[in-house]
């Protein structure tokens, strides 16, 4: 399972209430079905985090190390389609040695390709997918590996048929909502580049938040005191995704040499562009936490967390655990400085070191 080892890509969904005290007996209630029934479609359910074939969902199965851990089982029958083209070849051209014709109509085509279809599905072997879930105890916060669209309306159809509700994923609205109780929604358009009207650029405020990131790291020193949760240092590099609304090419991909120093970033940011994907690292001390964020839809991609130091495999998954949760917060908490001053009487100050920012940044071409 990826939250064991190695490194994760997640987003976070809010839970609008706690767990039921049932939720691992209404989970084994909608457990996968045996791999023996599948057949031409697909079979889904939930299987617990030790593999995703093991079924049996119980209070000792589903949890490990006090954490609610499972995943939803997705399995089908795939034809590859080297495989498919060549075994419908075979047909087709006996076909025509048969009939003595150099083409077949559309009709014997279909029902070659429907022949083929039926003879070879029931011999391939199954394709199995798994989308994971964490859940600390007493935690509105769960972990889930559905990162694309996709992933996650499979993911909120299964959880909610299971457990009668569904997560709210984490964006910078939701995380606004959640963490600060004030709604962001209703913020006036905002332009960080001189030369570039607000009404013209991406409206977005996870937007807003990773091009304030990428400010704060390199002309504030990317330093923030969090209290009890100790000094964090934050930086931000490429790849860079910048994007901005309206026609023309309104998204620049940064990648190559160095990100943060080219012409082409410099440009991005004074033609009204928003960082909407970048690289951040985060530091406690000695302890280092990476990714990749979508700054949109706040799922992060390749985290990568500090090494641990315990020995058993349930303290080591602990531990790790709790470097998770360090670093999802510390980025959330530098969201919330942004914020708390995006909304204070000193915003327009920041604008104008934002703007001066990035007209004297220094570029290496």
């Amino acid at each position: 399972m990826p939250f064991e080892h190695g490194s994760i890509s997640l987003r976070l969904l809010y839970l609008p209430r706690d767990l039921p005290a049932d939720a691992v007996e209404a989970f084994a209630r909608h457990a996968a079905p045996p791999l023996e029934t599948l057949g031409a479609g697909e079979i889904h359910g939930w299987v617990t985090g030790r593999h995703l074939l093991d079924r049996k969902i119980t209070r000792e199965t589903a949890r490990f190390a006090g954490f609610l851990r499972l995943s939803l089982m997705q399995a089908e029958r795939r034809i590859p389609p080297a495989l498919f083209r060549a075994e419908c070849r075979i047909q087709e051209l006996a076909r025509m040695q048969a009939s003595g014709t150099d083409r077949l109509p559309p009709k014997a085509r279909l029902e070659i390709r429907q022949e083929v279809a039926d003879r070879l599905l029931p011999q391939m072997p199954p394709t199995l997918r798994g989308i994971h879930m964490l859940h600390r105890p007493g935690s509105r916060i769960l972990y889930t590996t559905a990162i694309s669209e996709r992933q996650l309306e499979a993911f909120q159809i299964g959880f909610s048929r299971a457990i009668g509700f569904a997560g709210i994923p984490l964006s910078a609205d939701t995380a606004s909502l959640q963490r600060r109780r004030k709604s962001i929604r209703d913020w006036p358009p905002v332009s960080f580049s001189p030369r570039v009207n607000p009404e013209a650029v991406a409206q977005d405020p996870g937007l807003d938040f990773l091009t304030w990131l990428w400010f704060f790291s390199e002309a504030r020193g990317g330093i923030a005191d969090f209290g009890d949760r100790g000094r964090w240092a934050v930086s931000v590099e490429g790849p860079f995704t910048f994007v901005m609304e309206g026609a023309g090419a309104h998204e620049t991909v940064v990648r190559r040499g160095e990100p943060r120093f080219s012409a082409e970033a410099k440009a991005a940011l004074l033609s009204g562009k928003k960082l909407r994907r970048a690289k951040v690292t985060l530091a406690r001390g000695e302890q280092v936490w990476s990714f990749s964020i979508d700054a949109a839809t706040f799922v992060f991609r390749g985290l990568r967390l500090p090494e641990g130091e315990r020995l058993d495999a349930a303290s080591r998954f602990e531990e790790r655990m709790d470097r998770l949760d360090e670093g999802v917060e510390a980025f959330l908490s530098f969201f919330d400085r942004f914020a708390d001053e995006r909304e204070s009487s000193d915003w327009t100050e920041t604008l104008g070191e934002i703007r001066h920012w990035m007209e004297t940044r220094t570029t290496r071409d």
